[in-house]
């Protein structure tokens, strides 16, 4: 068997202002510490032996991975970081407050940007300092890979190959790995594995800090799909990703 955990980041400073992030860096809070500590806590507990995994080029979900893999004894695995598990770009709404950005524009075209398939919020100008093209991370990427905003749809056209090639390859290989994510980025991937609808992604809410588990057979079927903790805890905490973007 083959097992699949993706996990996302733990709660970020930005996170606990309530404000569009995306591709902005900014570390974890210290709930989002805890919550990746605990992650690593629990992982361990149920017999996971990591030896490779992948995270993206932004802080919070780096430091995720080190404090899940320290508890687990297990900083010496080799680590992938690429770009491509980066949260969705979130262009001119990034560092935002989403309650204040909901009051503007009202909820229904904020739970758009935030959560549709195929509706990027508006995208940055060539010149905002807040453009990854000025990121010295992203140096290397062709300028057509460098978004200035980003749907879900866009996210999944980055993250599935990258799938397809890389993480399920090494997966076979390995039968454990450890994806830290985002949660947008981890929805593309759910998205694809789960074969969900465009309409019925917008609903899926991805939790901080709880590692979600893909169980598959040797030919890569998708088996069985489970968040690790307590049901109601975790139904209660996705509520809180839900309810970020509403009015106060």
């Amino acid at each position: 068997m083959n097992k699949l955990v993706l996990l996302r980041h733990g709660e970020s400073i930005w996170n606990k202002e309530n404000r569009f992030t995306g591709w902005t860096d900014v570390d974890l809070s210290e709930r989002g510490i805890r919550e990746a500590t605990e992650a690593g806590k629990t992982l361990k507990a149920e017999g996971f032996q990591f030896r490779v995994a992948y995270t993206s080029y932004l802080t919070r979900a780096i430091r995720t991975l080190w404090l899940t893999l320290e508890q687990m004894d297990r900083l010496w695995i080799p680590v992938y970081k690429t770009w491509r598990l980066n949260e969705k770009h979130y262009g001119t709404l990034q560092g935002l407050n989403k309650s204040e950005t909901v009051e503007k524009y009202g909820d229904q075209q904020v739970l758009l940007w935030r959560r549709s398939y195929d509706t990027p919020p508006p995208p940055l100008e060539e010149n905002d300092p807040r453009h990854p093209r000025f990121d010295p991370r992203y140096k290397d990427l062709k300028p057509s890979e460098i978004p200035a905003t980003e749907a879900l749809r866009n996210t999944v056209e980055r993250i599935v190959p990258y799938w397809q090639d890389e993480i399920s390859v090494k997966l076979k290989e390995h039968k454990e790995i450890l994806v830290s994510a985002h949660g947008n980025s981890l929805r593309g991937i759910v998205k694809y594995l789960k074969k969900i609808s465009n309409e019925d992604i917008i609903a899926l809410n991805l939790p901080t800090g709880v590692p979600y588990v893909f169980e598959f057979d040797d030919d890569m079927n998708l088996l069985r799909d489970y968040f690790l903790g307590d049901p109601e805890v975790i139904r209660k905490l996705m509520e809180e990703v839900a309810n970020q973007g509403k009015k106060k």
